[in-house]
């Protein structure tokens, strides 16, 4: 069984999910993609990991970079996991393009492939999706609506 949370935010109401150990899941209200790797049924619980996902989505949205990470299992396919593992290494207050996302992952993939593994992040903001830019450093897509992801970058100072 999986749980969640609710977490209000200055972008809205965030849901939060666990397996009862780790973070599985974050998502903003209307999120594209929005809990599909939850496993069947889902009820409300208090879990010591919330309180740190809590924690950390407090520093965060007081516009400090936390400095630790709740425990995180994000479920999805090896190449899924090794993007995300990339976002994890973008620095609190910057941005990286996708093709850069690719060079990293040793270029056998293309900026695309990286773009739909970023889009279907089940742990957006603690794994930093929102910090993922096109080549010119245009705002593309974000799950999440392209205004939530300016509000994200804005909390890092991150648009120059």
């Amino acid at each position: 069984m999986d749980y969640i949370m609710k977490y209000p935010s200055p972008v809205g109401m965030l849901t939060v999910a666990s397996d009862g150990e780790s973070i599985i899941g974050l998502w903003l209200e209307r999120q594209k993609y929005f809990a599909a790797t939850l496993n069947g049924d889902v009820s409300e619980k208090e879990l010591p990991v919330f309180d740190e996902a809590r924690r950390w989505l407090d520093i965060y949205f007081s516009g400090r970079e936390p400095q630790f990470l709740p425990p995180i299992a994000p479920r999805g396919s090896e190449f899924r996991r090794a993007v995300w593992e990339e976002l994890l290494r973008i620095p609190y207050g910057e941005t990286v393009s996708y093709g850069e996302i690719a060079r990293r992952l040793g270029g056998k993939t293309s900026a695309r492939a990286v773009g739909g593994a970023v889009g279907h992040n089940p742990i957006s903001i603690i794994i930093p999706c929102h910090r993922v830019v096109g080549a010119k450093g245009n705002l593309t897509g974000y799950a999440g609506g392209v205004e939530k992801k300016v509000k994200l970058l804005e909390i890092e100072n991150a648009l120059k």
